[in-house]
């Protein structure tokens, strides 16, 4: 499995789409922050030149990062797929394979977030006008975002590893991180989905946004089990379907 990997991480270091895509993100994040920086100076009155408001648009932007995951996996699970073949007749197990990709891609990724998140305050708390509890209340929040994230990490792991196409993946991200508490909340009057409304993905990111507006973000239990059990879900179902997959 090491040889495996080692090489692996040597192709996905020659890769040039992780670190386009991190460069692109990271000056998305310093331009959102000059702009708010120059209109703040412009107009006294403005009142959104504060950290409060720069930490809650990559709070709110949940599906956003659960896409950028899909970008930084699918750089050993896109056209690469095709050398997975030629590795199996060399001996590599499926088993190997599967895990192998996960652990890469999902390392290179949490390096991303932490960096992100290490940008963000240091933008934050020098440049904008930052309250007393900013910084711990932006961490309470990322700490609740972080298990419903890699859940999405890993369910597009799944997918991706099981040749289902793209555009059907951002479809299924969609629904369970955007749409599915609006539909639950529909029909939440019937037993049984009044609670599953309350677990919903979208419902929690939602409620986890509101706590950091409301400046009372508190650490949940409910994020981590949610989490969990999608990961959970998604990897058995991944490694046991790409075991007996036929591999083209």
């Amino acid at each position: 499995m090491i040889n495996y990997m080692k090489s692996e991480c040597y192709r996905l270091l020659r890769k040039k789409a992780p670190y386009v895509t991190a460069l692109i993100c990271y000056l998305l994040i310093i331009a959102a922050a000059a702009v708010l920086i120059l209109f703040g100076k412009s107009d006294p009155n403005f009142p959104y030149a504060t950290s409060k408001f720069f930490y809650s648009n990559a709070i709110s932007g949940g599906l956003l990062i659960v896409i950028l995951g899909f970008l930084f996996n699918s750089a050993l699970t896109g056209k690469d797929m095709s050398l997975i073949k030629q590795s199996v007749s060399f001996g590599i197990s499926r088993s190997i394979i599967f895990w192998s990709k996960l652990i890469l891609t999902l390392g290179y990724f949490l390096l991303f977030c932490v960096a992100g998140i290490i940008l963000m305050m240091v933008l934050g708390e020098n440049l904008l006008t930052s309250g007393n509890q900013s910084v711990s209340n932006f961490l309470i929040v990322c700490v609740n975002m972080a298990p419903l994230v890699l859940s999405g990490f890993f369910l597009t792991h799944t997918l991706k590893m099981l040749k289902v196409g793209e555009g059907y993946i951002i479809i299924m991200l969609i629904f369970i991180f955007v749409l599915s508490g609006n539909l639950l909340r529909v029909f939440r009057d019937i037993s049984g989905l009044k609670e599953l409304y309350h677990y919903a993905p979208s419902t929690l990111l939602n409620e986890n946004l509101m706590s950091f507006v409301n400046e009372a973000p508190q650490f949940g239990f409910e994020y981590w089990i949610v989490g969990i059990i999608i990961s959970g879900i998604a990897l058995l179902i991944g490694a046991k379907s790409f075991g007996s997959q036929n591999i083209d």
